[in-house]
């Protein structure tokens, strides 16, 4: 039984924690202060997580990071905190806290984040060196601690979006995901999954625009062994392979016209039959699609079935425009920025000024992505411990200059540099090209074709 320490003064809070942890199969202790938080610490060893509130009478919930640090113990640390206090559970985080949850709190909420945390601290447990393993051993910290996979934004856009998530994510409604490229749309379909009753079964995520008409059908329902030229060996579809889970159709607009009467049929029969097969099978999915596209203009046009449309959009959500939640600009920055420090295994603190309203200011045309990728390449280049604005590309710093970028950027501009930037990304990436893509700002296909173009193995 995992024991979870809840740090905080608000006896009436501390107290439905405590009730809702125990019912859940935890041992939940208290502390009301910062001092009997580490004295509750020092006598129980085998804690597994702290909970506390970011405002203590006596310190504040940073004292029980650091002193964690100091302990050498890496247990997960989520702080509590109201709004107002989201930017010191931003530097809770860079000093090794696993997550944060804002109040009031939603006890689902809570409890996913603290399965996320201490699943994360067992696997470390498990993955840690042995006695006898010739590897060395790392040094424990709290900064090793688990990481959040997505952070929700401040705006009234973000926290209307994640109150709409919340309520359609326990039923089992098709969800019609909108939005511009680059604003969270496979994020949000993830969301969906996670907080559903559905959420133990399969995710499986099919890009449309990559399925072709011609094995549409081998992709959706399956197929059998010598369905078709090529078919070698039996396989099971998209529907199946997602059985009681979510699948997630990206960028349904895409899809050919004949093959949206397919997918329809399925949709209503609940069934499907693998191509060269006799047998029908009962399939139970819950149907999540994404789109860029205006779908009432594509059905206007003849390209997409009414029908169609209004079996996937039993709720739709719209994923507003990073530039329409500017408040959450910064916050999003600095989460990429701690990702792109784990992942590029690089100390940056954080952003100067100059940086902050440039970031503020800009439009961000691409959204989630573009300030994504802006971040993890700022970081790359980085040499000090801010990031400044000789990191960032000139059409950040300067939207309307229409100056080429700096030979030494990993910019794809400047065709004279393309092979160059191509090999250095690749190798910053160690070879991974989906990595390399995301250095270099552009999608996996676009590498590819330069890949191709340059003669690049």
């Amino acid at each position: 039984m995992d024991k979870i320490l809840i740090v905080d003064d608000d006896i009436t809070l501390t107290m439905m924690l405590k009730t809702l942890l125990a019912k859940r199969g935890f041992e939940p202790l208290t502390a009301s202060d910062a001092a009997r938080a580490v004295e509750t610490l020092s006598r129980h060893e085998d804690i597994s997580l702290v909970l506390t509130d970011m405002r203590l009478p006596d310190k504040d919930g940073t004292y029980l990071l650091e002193w964690l640090g100091r302990q050498h113990r890496p247990l997960p640390v989520i702080v509590m905190t109201g709004y107002a206090d989201i930017d010191n559970a931003v530097l809770s985080m860079k000093l090794g806290a696993a997550d944060y949850i804002t109040k009031p709190i939603r006890p689902d909420m809570l409890l996913e984040k603290i399965g996320e945390a201490t699943a994360a601290r067992r696997n470390r447990a498990e993955d840690a060196p042995k006695a006898d393993d010739s590897r060395p051993a790392e040094t424990s910290s709290p900064a090793r601690a688990a990481q959040p996979s997505y952070i929700e934004g401040r705006s009234e856009a973000s926290a209307r979006l994640y109150e709409y998530i919340s309520l359609v994510a326990p039923t089992d409604m098709s969800v019609l995901v909108r939005g511009a490229s680059g604003t969270g749309k496979e994020h949000v379909a993830h969301l969906l999954h996670e907080r559903s009753a559905r959420c133990g079964k399969p995710f499986v995520a099919v890009d449309c625009g990559t399925v072709s008409r011609e094995l549409a059908a081998s992709e959706f329902f399956g197929h059998v062994k010598g369905a078709f030229t090529g078919a070698v060996a039996d396989k099971k579809g998209a529907f199946e392979s997602a059985a009681g889970g979510t699948l997630f159709l990206d960028e349904v607009g895409n899809l050919a016209y004949d093959t949206q009467i397919q997918l329809l049929r399925a949709l209503q029969q609940k069934t499907v039959r693998p191509v060269g097969s006799n047998r029908e099978a009962v399939v139970d999915v819950r149907i999540v699609a994404a789109t860029n596209e205006d779908l009432e203009v594509a059905i206007d046009e003849g390209r997409f079935r009414s029908d169609l449309y209004y079996r996937l959009s039993e709720f739709t959500l719209q994923l507003p425009t990073l530039s329409s939640r500017r408040e959450d600009i910064m916050l999003y920055a600095d989460f990429f920025l701690d990702e792109a420090n784990r992942r590029l295994s690089r100390r940056i603190a954080g952003f100067d000024e100059h940086v902050r309203r440039i970031f503020e200011q800009y439009e961000w045309t691409g959204n989630l992505r573009e300030l994504k990728n802006t971040v993890t390449r700022a970081a790359l280049l980085t040499t000090g411990q801010y990031i400044t604005a000789e990191s960032l590309p000139q059409h950040i710093v300067d939207p309307a200059a229409a100056e080429r970028p700096a030979a030494d950027t990993l910019s794809l501009h400047d065709p004279e540099r393309e092979r160059q930037s191509i090999e250095r990304a690749l190798r910053l990436a160690s070879g991974n090209k989906s990595q390399a893509a995301r250095l270099l700002g552009i999608d996996r296909k676009t590498l590819y074709n330069k890949l191709a173009s340059l003669g690049i193995e």
